[in-house]
């Protein structure tokens, strides 16, 4: 949904194969229940239908496992998922309500009954929400393999760059961490050299398991399963932002 006249140009899919029945139902009956629209009202008491300790951003969530299951494991936390790509979107919600095609789909679609109401959708560019993102008011933020646009005359495409960042920090407490993970070492470089020029953060990596094993809290992707069989080995670079 776009919630600002000034939409900057997106380089990527929105949609790619047939969204099928069920997901398309879950689309039009559940997402509305989930979505983050003009009316939204960014606070901890409000934004969620559950209490929340501590709010998570993760920005361009994929196929959704990732959210779901941080989501799932942490009851107490309020995640934030944006991703313009529709069959993602579609794919988090069936993750969450359990509904599949062939399912029998009822007008009171509900989650999982040992899920809480604590995640929120923004179904468009993210850029066009932070904007309405209060100062200091996200506690973790994710960006999880995004594209890498690996050839040098698309680099202003990826996402981790000096405008993007300003926000980042800007939304992010003190203390507050950024995580990207990626298995593109084009990627790895470009992400390791922004986030050292840019005076907000610190990284957290004080040797090279830090960075080079999934962290504690880590939850598998369908992308990073892929990467893996092909031989392609992420790396997980956590950075704070300084108080």
């Amino acid at each position: 949904m776009l919630l600002t006249s000034d939409k900057p140009k997106f380089y990527g899919r929105r949609q790619c194969r047939r969204i099928r029945k069920a997901k398309t139902s879950l689309l039009d009956n559940f997402l509305p229940k989930m979505e983050i629209n003009k009316n939204t009202v960014f606070k901890k008491d409000k934004l969620f239908g559950t209490a929340v300790s501590k709010i998570y951003l993760e920005i361009g969530f994929g196929n959704g496992e990732h959210i779901a299951e941080q989501a799932l494991r942490n009851p107490d936390i309020g995640f934030i998922g944006a991703e313009v790509f529709k069959n993602g979107v579609a794919n988090l919600l069936t993750l969450i309500t359990g509904i599949k095609e062939g399912s029998d789909i009822t007008e009171d679609i509900k989650l999982l009954p040992d899920r809480v109401d604590n995640i929120r959708i923004f179904n468009d560019d993210v850029r066009l929400l932070f904007a309405r993102i209060p100062d200091n008011f996200i506690d973790k933020l994710f960006v999880l393999f995004p594209d890498p646009w690996p050839k040098k005359r698309h680099a202003s495409r990826r996402f981790i760059n000096p405008d993007n960042l300003k926000e980042i920090a800007r939304i992010l407490k003190p203390g507050g961490i950024l995580r990207v993970a990626t298995d593109h070492k084009i990627y790895k470089g470009w992400t390791l050299r922004q986030l050292h020029e840019c005076p907000d953060f610190r990284w957290t990596a004080s040797c090279g398991n830090d960075w080079k094993h999934e962290p504690v809290d880590w939850v598998q992707t369908k992308y990073q399963r892929k990467a893996l069989a092909e031989g392609r080995r992420p790396v997980f670079l956590d950075f704070e932002k300084k108080e």
